[in-house]
């Protein structure tokens, strides 16, 4: 087979690929000619993958892991053991092929209703991607200095992920993937809106979790963090039985007027959801929990129905988080970083709010549509 490219044009891509490389790559480029050379053969024996046609880049990636991987799991293998072994070629060959096209052209789907390419989609990946890549210039890690941003960004991540299932036809699993970002923005803005006192409260009770699974360094520690719990406790009238409730729950207390909300329960729906004044969405995230735990609303689920109701409560989480990205990196940006997300917003933030229009007025009209066919 003709040469796909010069060992120069192959080196020069994996610099540019992979610049992180560090294996011997004579060696890498002997096997990629090997894969390249035996694509005629497979074409030519298999009518249906004879219509596709093939990634140069993809294969070369499938054969660095299956190279990578077999020099780990044969330390006795040297790379210069490995130049110029045609059987060892065509071994690593085989596999990276096999794994290319089943992975990239014959693999298992689910069947999607969304297209990546569609507005109600490629916006909103657009602006999450621009917003996860900024929050990468905040520092994290640290509750007591960077609490907010940590939240924000994991509940941007989970959005990512839930645009990633849908696309992927995993509507189901978007849906229950959304309640936990709905946990993840309730918790963010009770904080938001409750005061220092209450954010201390809540980073002194992540700490009591870590005693209640016995992740603190000592016994010392851990004995004198149950102390506190149980006098916390007493103070408020709790029981043994409560423990868990208020270690997870308890930081409730210090949010303005939660606690004395009629119905106030140490729990998500009760307690951090009402705290957010988010109620309103108890009856949506309670059939997201019943989707969590596989009940036969998840093995019988309606694909156009959970698909819609899905992306529709992503974009409302996604709008109340973007409300305080705004805030936040406004306040701390440069000139020219403002214009640029200024610029971004008045791109992309209409056809946002035109989408969601859309996906909106297609859920009423299914369920119209399934309403009637049940009368």
């Amino acid at each position: 087979m003709e040469r796909k490219f010069t060992f120069e044009t192959f080196s020069a891509f994996l610099g540019a690929a992979l610049p992180s490389y560090k294996g011997d790559k004579e060696l890498l480029y002997e096997l990629s000619e090997a894969a390249f050379s035996s694509i005629p053969a497979i074409s030519s024996q298999s009518p249906i993958l004879s219509r596709f046609g093939y990634s140069p880049a993809h294969i070369i990636f499938y054969i660095v892991g299956e190279h990578t991987f077999y020099l780990a799991t044969h330390p006795d293998k040297k790379e210069s053991d490995l130049k110029g072994d045609e059987d060892y070629a065509r071994f690593i060959a085989s596999f990276a092929l096999d794994k290319y096209y089943t992975n990239e052209h014959l693999s298992y789907s689910e069947g999607s209703l969304l297209s990546p390419y569609m507005p109600e989609v490629s916006t909103i990946s657009l602006y999450l991607n621009f917003v996860l890549g900024t929050l990468r210039r905040f520092k994290k890690g640290d509750p007591k200095q960077t609490l907010f941003v940590d939240i924000l960004s994991k509940g941007l991540t989970m959005a990512k992920c839930i645009v990633s299932l849908l696309v992927g036809g995993y509507e189901t699993e978007a849906f229950s993937t959304w309640r936990t970002l709905h946990e993840n923005e309730c918790i963010l803005l009770s904080l938001l809106s409750a005061g220092e006192k209450a954010v201390q409260s809540y980073i002194r009770h992540m700490h009591y979790a870590l005693a209640f699974r016995g992740a603190l360094p000592s016994k010392e520690e851990t004995d004198a963090t149950f102390l506190e719990i149980k006098e916390g406790m007493k103070a408020h009238g709790l029981k043994s039985k409560d423990m868990k409730r208020y270690i997870e729950y308890g930081w409730l207390y210090e949010v303005p007027n939660a606690a004395g909300e009629e119905g106030f329960k140490l729990n998500f729906r009760d307690g951090v959801e009402k705290a957010a004044g988010l109620h309103s969405y108890s009856r949506v995230y309670e059939m997201s929990s019943e989707i969590a735990h596989s009940s036969p609303l998840l093995i019988y689920s309606r694909k156009s129905y959970f698909t819609l109701i899905g992306i529709i409560n992503l974009y409302e989480s996604f709008f109340r988080l973007e409300k305080v990205f705004s805030s936040m990196y406004l306040g701390t940006a440069g000139e020219e970083e403002k214009r640029r997300y200024e610029n971004l917003r008045h791109a992309y933030y209409g056809e946002l709010i035109a989408s969601y229009g859309r996906l909106k007025k297609r859920f009423s009209s299914l369920s119209k549509k399934e309403k009637k066919e049940g009368d």
